[in-house]
């Protein structure tokens, strides 16, 4: 059986998220989501909507993805890759490189992101909204 591995918060899911877990599922046979913590994403200084508990509910019922585990540092990539027997770690292309130290452990693939969508862009478009809905009022 080959193990894949992914990361990332997943706040405010999207089809770009559903096209990465896709695609990352496609390269093998069983899916683990290491899904960051409210309180990792707070040392990265990010602040998901949805807390974690809500955001692995939401994962789990997803079919691509066989398992969620906790993301609570930068540091516990390399031993998920070994306590899982992981043999494929993905990450989006904007990450591209910087998880190349783990290529001794397993295959590294960067994916392209899905054009035009983002969390980051839903968050910008719905402050944007309200500014709009606020100036009619």
């Amino acid at each position: 059986m080959k193990k894949v591995l992914t990361y990332g918060t997943f706040d405010l899911l999207h089809v770009g998220h559903i096209n990465l877990l896709r695609r990352a599922r496609a390269l093998g046979d069983y899916l683990v989501v290491a899904l960051s913590t409210d309180e990792f994403n707070a040392i990265k200084h990010k602040q998901a909507y949805h807390p974690y508990e809500a955001r692995k509910t939401i994962l789990e019922a997803i079919r691509y993805v066989d398992e969620v585990i906790p993301e609570t540092c930068w540091e516990q990539k390399t031993t998920d890759v070994k306590e899982h027997d992981i043999d494929i770690f993905v990450m989006g292309d904007d990450w591209k490189g910087q998880f190349d130290f783990l290529k001794d452990q397993c295959e590294v693939v960067y994916l392209p992101r899905t054009e035009g969508i983002s969390t980051t862009k839903i968050k910008h478009d719905l402050g944007v909204g309200h500014e709009e809905e606020a100036k009619k009022d």
